[in-house]
């Protein structure tokens, strides 16, 4: 990408896309197209085409979405599935027609089967049933992947998928019912903390793992992949399968490789937070998928590695934290 050319980043002000802006501006990139969702409702299809028609990116971002932890995806799930599929139907549509050069769409680890080999490769993608408790907002995001590989095939468009694995950092939903697993602990230690409290309550068993990555080190990753040579970033927008026989969508995992129990995260929560007391979990409450590890072999050869610990991204996420409280 070069560095005047006009970048559009769907979601500038959520966790991912407010760490894309901020690793874009880092860099050096000078044009940075934003909306917020009152300038520019992604759920209107005439709205996002006079957009793309106005500004003409070059280069898009998709990380716009509907987003929440176990509860919130239980809890609405309609509004899940729903809203996710008419952001990405309209952006993705008025990328092909105006032209966009290449467009990378954020999904998440949720796409893949609840009890899929681990670590989950990119293939596979649709081999198995889905966590249910996130099921609506996990097929809305394999319907984008398949919307960017369709349109690939059939009009030449340069759409990649980049799914992210759990992540975290500045920008973070803290909402003490809709928020995703660390902000969600980071938030309880502290009030706990703060209130004085012998003891933590931690939804779950504490057994499943997960794998986190802080969302600086994301960014960083779409960066890497936009800027790839023509023809490394050509490999990886998928094949046609009804040619070639073979299953390889335009997907790439976004990770670290490594993963950890949740009774081991919140220890190191309670570490960061420097909350004194006990931990105490309730199985009573669900555990999600048991394990969810990335394969990040492809991501590898193309030349990124993640560069943050999950103590270090623990430590910057609480300072972030705290700073937006104090404001």
């Amino acid at each position: 990408m070069d560095k005047n050319a006009k970048i559009y980043v769907a979601g500038h002000r959520g966790l991912v896309g407010s760490a894309i802006t901020r690793a874009l501006e880092a860099s050096g990139y000078r044009q940075l197209v934003q909306r917020s969702r009152a300038e520019l409702d992604l759920l209107e299809t005439s709205g996002v085409d006079q957009f793309f028609a106005m500004e003409k990116p070059d280069y898009v971002f998709l990380a716009a979405a509907k987003v929440g932890g176990i509860h919130a995806n239980d809890t609405y799930p309609a509004n899940f599935i729903r809203e996710n599929l008419m952001i990405q139907s309209n952006v993705i549509h008025a990328a092909y027609v105006h032209g966009v050069k290449r467009m990378l769409f954020l999904g998440s680890s949720c796409i893949y089967p609840k009890l899929a080999p681990q670590p989950m490769k990119e293939e596979c993608l649709l081999t198995g049933p889905l966590e249910p408790t996130n099921r609506p907002y996990a097929i809305a995001k394999i319907a984008g992947i398949e919307m960017c590989w369709s349109y690939n095939r059939q009009y030449g468009t340069r759409f990649l998928a980049a799914m992210p694995t759990n992540l975290y950092g500045p920008g973070d939903n803290y909402h003490p019912e809709n928020s995703h697993v660390i902000p969600a602990l980071l938030r309880k230690f502290h009030e706990a903390k703060v209130r004085g409290d012998a003891t933590v309550k931690v939804w779950g068993s504490g057994n499943p793992r997960r794998e986190f990555l802080y969302s600086d080190d994301m960014a960083d990753a779409c960066i890497h992949l936009m800027n790839l040579p023509d023809e490394k970033y050509q490999s990886l927008l998928g094949k046609d399968e009804s040619k070639t026989g073979c299953f390889e969508p335009p997907l790439v995992n976004v990770g670290v490789g490594e993963d950890v129990t949740i009774h081991e995260l919140a220890l190191a929560v309670r570490k960061v937070t420097g909350f004194a007391g006990d931990v105490e979990f309730d199985p009573s409450q669900p555990d999600g998928t048991p394990r969810k590890l990335m394969d990040v072999g492809k991501l590898q050869l193309m030349g990124w590695r993640a560069k943050t610990n999950l103590l270090d991204g623990l430590s910057l996420a609480y300072a972030a934290f705290l700073a937006d409280r104090a404001t």
